[in-house]
């Protein structure tokens, strides 16, 4: 009886620490592209043409216009892929954009700068804080973490990305 119990305690204990975990598993439509509307502040999960999931995003600080140069606070707009992920940035869960491309790094060396790079979708800072504007990255994508658990479910290595203005 003694060895049922614990058994049951031990079971119990396992599916609670399941549901805490920031990973979660996606089994549905695989997400052929991720779109981006910057004017309106929404993300797109598409399978071809069917909206799966609908996001609402935080931009680059400084979000109008494609990112020129690092430090400009803004977004990139364009074709990209989404190229790595990192569980443990300082920001909750990210999936990276691989930014910069050629002729991202051709246009910022023409103003004698460099393009950035390290543009990501990922959640709120890991440090606690909680920012005050709705656009407050450097020029990421960010999301609620809620919403970080699905994306980084759903969205998989290889997967385009177009950011529209």
């Amino acid at each position: 009886m003694r060895t049922m119990g614990l058994m049951l305690l031990l079971a119990a204990a396992m599916a609670l620490s399941a549901c805490s975990s920031k990973f979660k598993t996606y089994h549905g439509p695989e997400v052929t592209q991720v779109l981006v509307d910057k004017s309106d502040r929404r993300m797109y999960l598409l399978h071809h043409n069917k909206v799966l999931k609908s996001y609402d995003v935080g931009l680059g600080f400084a979000p109008d216009g494609h990112k020129q140069f690092e430090g400009d606070g803004r977004t990139p707009e364009g074709e990209y892929t989404i190229d790595r992920r990192n569980p443990n940035s300082k920001y909750y869960l990210s999936i990276g954009i691989d930014y910069p491309r050629t002729e991202d790094v051709t246009r910022a060396a023409s103003l004698g700068l460099s393009p950035g790079g390290d543009i990501f979708i990922h959640g709120m800072p890991n440090d606690g804080r909680r920012p005050g504007a709705r656009d407050w990255t450097a020029g990421c994508i960010a999301v609620t973490d809620r919403d970080m658990r699905d994306i980084y479910a759903m969205v998989r290595d290889g997967t385009p990305i177009r950011i529209m203005p």
